[in-house]
């Protein structure tokens, strides 16, 4: 790619790394902010400047936050003893958008996988089994993704919670509601035969 000036191909090179983003891409955003959009981009700068000095992980669930203790965990009206156990801080919001859940979170910040050097310290592990130590969590409801790590992730902190006779739940995986069984790929139509439940 042809060289401009080096603050362009800083900028354009600090842009690619958000996830989804190319060269390509950078390349018109970066041209956006300085051709069109300059209140624009300084306003990004500061929201994320300011974000990236007072925003860190919450000392109880690991979700991003403002102060030490995130609003949810300070908030005494919620079920101390359900633990739902989520991959990314956004899974905490796909949830609190999508259900009526009032129980805890634990946010991993990833799956285990080895050849990736994630291990159990990665994700906060020993700081969860404290947790599971010291409340009095009745219920543990693992909502990892349903991928390869995220199921075996599931099954490591599965081991975890049974250890310590705290019941687990999973959250089911199959047929999306109005989907039809035709157009279901084969993985998540196996899925959801084998998980089938008694009416």
């Amino acid at each position: 790619m042809a060289s401009l000036s080096p603050n362009i191909d800083q900028l354009i090179e600090a842009l690619r790394c958000l996830p989804g983003v190319g060269p390509k891409s950078a390349q018109r955003m970066t041209f956006h902010l300085l051709e069109r959009n300059r209140d624009g981009g300084h306003q990004l700068a500061q929201a994320l400047n300011s974000a990236l000095e007072n925003v860190h992980h919450c000392l109880r669930c690991r979700i991003l936050s403002e102060t030490d203790l995130c609003k949810r965990c300070s908030d005494k009206r919620r079920e101390e003893d359900k633990l739902c156990i989520v991959e990314m801080p956004s899974d905490v919001l796909a949830i609190e958008q999508a259900t009526h859940y009032k129980g805890q979170y634990f946010v991993l910040s990833g799956h285990l996988s080895p050849l990736d050097g994630i291990g159990p310290d990665e994700l906060g592990i020993p700081q969860l089994v404290s947790l599971l130590d010291e409340k009095n969590i009745k219920e543990v409801i693992l909502a990892t993704n349903p991928t390869v790590e995220g199921e075996a992730t599931a099954h490591y902190l599965s081991q975890l919670a049974h250890d310590r006779d705290i019941h687990v739940t999973r959250l089911a995986h199959g047929i999306p509601l109005g989907g039809e069984l035709e157009y279901i790929d084969s993985g998540t139509l196996s899925h959801a035969f084998s998980g089938r439940e008694t009416l």
